[in-house]
């Protein structure tokens, strides 16, 4: 698994982490990891994600332990490069992109609040992993599992490198 940290950027002026991650898979298969109900479940945070596939479409998201459930909007649906949504106050953006015989995953999150940066870069990278297991033949388990990365040290990683801290660590102090 990765070690190798986001970056905190702004977008449109807005705070924001961005994270890159290569996979050894085609963008055709992590596009469907990234849109399709079933795959989301092994990697994202809430591992009940149902999306209409347009611009101006739902988003429901539910099941995550440490977030209320909640609806978004898509803002961006461009197979198999560019998918953006809201989730709840926070705005995702992936890019896909070759690289090599694989693909390249770009992840935005903007941010409601700059002090959330080295959290949620945490949560990701910690995500990510759990993606990577998924394209990769593992067996993936979810971002909350017992079997996933330690969200603790990423964390503890992104504040030793600078990273805008200080968002509340929700109950159990574990998020990813």
């Amino acid at each position: 698994m990765s070690m190798e940290l986001g970056i905190f950027v702004e977008r449109d002026g807005l705070p924001a982490v961005r994270l890159e991650r290569p996979f050894p898979v085609g963008t055709e298969q992590v596009w469907r990891a990234l849109t399709e109900s079933d795959l989301l479940a092994a990697w994202f945070p809430s591992p009940t994600v149902r999306m209409e596939q347009r611009v101006g479409g739902h988003v429901e998201f539910a099941g995550d332990p440490y977030a209320d459930d909640g609806t978004g909007t898509v803002l961006e649906f461009d197979p198999p490069s560019r998918l953006a949504y809201t989730w709840s106050e926070d705005e995702l953006l992936f890019e896909l992109g070759p690289r090599g015989e694989g693909c390249l995953l770009a992840l935005t999150d903007v941010l409601e609040e700059r002090g959330a940066a080295a959290r949620n870069a945490a949560g990701w990278d910690v995500c990510l992993d759990e993606l990577e297991k998924l394209l990769t033949g593992g067996t993936p388990s979810g971002p909350h599992s017992g079997s996933a990365s330690d969200w603790r040290a990423r964390y503890d990683a992104y504040v030793a490198a600078g990273m805008p801290s200080g968002a509340p660590i929700p109950e159990g102090g574990d998020p990813g």
